[in-house]
């Protein structure tokens, strides 16, 4: 790719300066072979708290290893000697055709371990085509990031009180995002004492062991922070609330994500009069659930469990896909946890999603190569799609569905 190379996107042109990664980076990336090899890449790279922010889950990581394992719970039934030539990932969602049926979710704090980590997804995004989803825990002010990605999404955890959230949504249309995605399973901090044990706190408080942790890993001290703090200062939260919220190092930073276990759906409601985008839902697991989602007006619902960052127990949003499928036949079903490679895709699509979206991965990706990484990770999961429509026998992401390709593996074929 050359320097300033332009790329439209729905008839916006971006400039970007981007000559391209370097061959150091090049000669990593064809190490690279699967989305799991970053964590292993990253974990080398970032320090022990700042990487145990972005694997670490609530309590005992049970939802989080189920979210990987439930797509081990259904297995392909291929069919053989079908023309498989003409195949394509593309997928329309909210009409926009995207290059495939996948995005990424949204990531708190990416800037913490990729320098401008979110402007470096929001770009990879871009130009792979796909869905980007902003975090509303994001270092790097919104305005900011639409401007390298007019198609991106906003993800927003409501403030506490009705003042808060109309400003909020004010902002964000005057920055002309045009899908919101409101994120309701946050209702109290989770128990997160993993990031606790990993040496990560919030707020991030400077110590002994994270200045041996920075010393220990210069790429990242160096190349992140360093650089993060030197051309742009202590990152602060820039995306919460329509001011600019508090810095990462500020004790105030617990009180200012508290206090929202009194939101009920009546704001809910209270946002779908306001917002005149696309509205989506997300951290939804149960079907009853879905169905408020809908007959308030919600335009899409993505089945997820935070990652397993939250409840820990919690269904799989894989099992729970079916059910919230079948309560909601009317309008886009999408999923995230757990999505590691392009086999993972089709069994959800397989399942009645319309989309999915992955978030880990591409941090682990931000971290270890920048904007190429997260280009390489996006391929990465293309390619793997690619290859295993053509082995299970379909051409078409619409052509996918269960007991037809996917089967459940208590019912395998004996």
């Amino acid at each position: 790719m050359s320097s300033n190379e332009s790329i439209k996107t729905n008839k916006t042109t971006i400039n970007t300066v981007y000559s391209g990664p370097s061959k150091r980076t090049t000669r990593l990336l064809s190490r690279l072979l699967s989305l799991d090899d970053f964590e292993i890449e990253a974990k080398k790279l970032l320090p022990r708290p700042i990487f145990g922010y972005i694997s670490g889950a609530a309590e005992n990581n049970v939802s989080r290893k189920r979210n990987r394992e439930s797509f081990d719970d259904y297995e392909f039934l291929p069919r053989v000697l079908n023309d498989v030539s003409k195949r394509t990932t593309t997928t329309e969602l909210f009409g926009k055709t995207y290059a495939a049926p996948f995005g990424i979710a949204p990531i708190g704090l990416s800037a913490l371990y990729a320098y401008r980590g979110d402007i470096v997804l929001a770009k990879g995004a871009a130009q792979e085509n796909v869905p980007m989803i902003l975090s509303g825990t994001s270092l790097i002010r919104l305005e900011e990031v639409i401007k390298v990605n007019p198609d991106a999404w906003f993800q927003a955890y409501l403030p506490g009180d009705d003042a808060n959230i109309d400003a909020l949504l004010q902002r964000v249309e005057n920055a002309n995002f045009k899908t919101l995605v409101l994120t309701v399973d946050t209702c109290v901090p989770a128990n997160r004492e993993n990031n606790v044990r990993a040496g990560f706190s919030t707020p991030l408080k400077p110590s002994f062991r994270l200045l041996l942790d920075g010393i220990l890993h210069p790429r990242w001290s160096i190349g992140t922070f360093l650089k993060t703090i030197t051309f742009h200062g202590i990152p602060h939260f820039e995306n919460s609330y329509a001011h600019r919220g508090v810095p990462i190092l500020s004790p105030t930073v617990e009180r200012d994500f508290s206090f929202r276990d009194h939101l009920n759906w009546s704001h809910v409601e209270r946002i779908r009069k306001l917002w005149k985008g696309t509205f989506v839902i997300k951290g939804i697991l149960n079907p009853e659930d879905a169905r408020k989602a809908v007959e308030i007006g919600a335009d899409g619902i993505i089945v997820s469990n935070h990652g397993g960052r939250q409840l820990d127990g919690a269904i799989a949003p894989l099992h729970a896909l079916p059910a919230i499928v079948q309560a909601c036949p009317n309008i886009p079903v999408m999923m995230d946890s757990g999505i590691r490679r392009g086999g993972d895709v089709i069994k959800a699509l397989a399942l009645g999603a319309s989309f999915v979206f992955a978030g880990r991965p591409f941090a682990y990706a931000s971290s270890v190569a920048g904007e190429a990484g997260v280009k390489h990770a996006l391929g990465i999961l293309k390619t793997e799609m690619m290859r295993n429509m053509a082995l299970v026998g379909v051409n078409d992401v619409r052509d996918i569905n269960i007991n037809e390709q996917v089967i459940p593996y208590s019912k395998r074929v004996r």
